[in-house]
């Protein structure tokens, strides 16, 4: 019996060119390869299967039955083979059925998700997204395994076997309704200090970060409601009495929409980088390479 790993490739090669062109000189002139190295391989081949293959004729080398048996399997193995390594290396998202898996924040999706679909409704209509909430080492692995495509925010323990690209940094203001009594005047620390505030607690995003540095500040203030998220904040502040801190982009997307008025933040945070993420594995992937670069392209700044 022979065995896949005691054939070489181009031994198969030669014989599929022997087939179709019954002369030595023709298929080494095809392979760019001496005759005696074409007849040498032909040698190797009747050893390994037992059979002469090729006989000379008055019309030149004419296929045994064996050999007529063989070539047909052989021939399209090859040309599998062949289409196989020559896949083209691209996305067409116009066709593309894909589903893209996004690691991102509440205000991601807030920020992103609405233009995004937008986007894909005249140029990828076949393309689906979802979106996850994984924090730490289970977002690593997600990433690792191809189960989460991208991540988008502050996220430092992405490191090493990450890319990451700068999308914009992240400014935190102040968010109340219209005609909240503090939405104008004077608002500096101690009008901060005075207001009720809702504080949104989201786990295993940078928004931690701003708890941090106003305690750490010594900035107290009166806290009515704690959340675990950021969609509801709009909701809420634009009928109560409560301030909340947030960032920009999700005071822009929401402004309009909910009567809010945005105050400088009387505290001075520093800007907090939110980036786009991606395990190596997947840097040449055609499908991952268009949808970073198309939300590169739509959210850098």
């Amino acid at each position: 019996m022979v065995k896949l790993a005691d054939i070489d490739l181009n031994l198969l090669v030669v014989f599929d060119l022997l087939y179709q062109e019954q002369n030595t000189q023709r298929v080494a002139l095809r392979l760019g390869i001496t005759q005696p190295a074409v007849s040498h391989a032909l040698k190797r081949l009747r050893l390994l299967l037992g059979d002469e293959l090729f006989e000379r004729t008055s019309q030149g080398l004419q296929p045994t039955p064996r050999a007529s048996q063989l070539h047909p399997g052989i021939a399209d193995a090859l040309a599998r083979v062949n289409d196989t390594l020559n896949l083209r290396d691209d996305f067409n998202p116009a066709l593309s059925e894909r589903t893209f898996h996004l690691n991102m924040t509440d205000i991601g999706e807030i920020v992103f998700l609405p233009r995004l679909l937008q986007h894909f409704s005249q140029t990828a209509p076949g393309i689906s997204l979802h979106t996850a909430r994984s924090h730490n080492d289970e977002l690593k692995y997600e990433m690792e395994e191809g189960q989460i495509d991208l991540a988008v925010g502050l996220i430092p323990q992405l490191g090493a076997g990450f890319y990451q690209q700068r999308l914009f940094v992240q400014r935190y203001i102040c968010l109340m309704r219209h005609d909240h009594p503090l939405a104008t005047g004077e608002f500096g620390l101690e009008e901060f200090r005075s207001a009720y505030h809702a504080v949104v607690v989201a786990q295993g995003t940078g928004h931690g970060l701003v708890e941090e540095q106003l305690a750490n500040a010594g900035i107290k203030r009166p806290v009515r409601l704690t959340l675990p998220h950021f969609a509801a904040v709009p909701y809420i502040v634009s009928s109560s009495d409560l301030v909340v801190t947030v960032t920009a982009k999700l005071a822009e997307a929401t402004c309009d929409r909910f009567g809010l008025t945005v105050r400088e933040h009387p505290f001075a945070f520093p800007e907090i980088p939110i980036n786009l993420f991606w395990h190596r594995r997947f840097h040449q992937d055609p499908g991952n390479r268009w949808l970073r670069g198309l939300m590169f392209s739509m959210f850098s700044e």
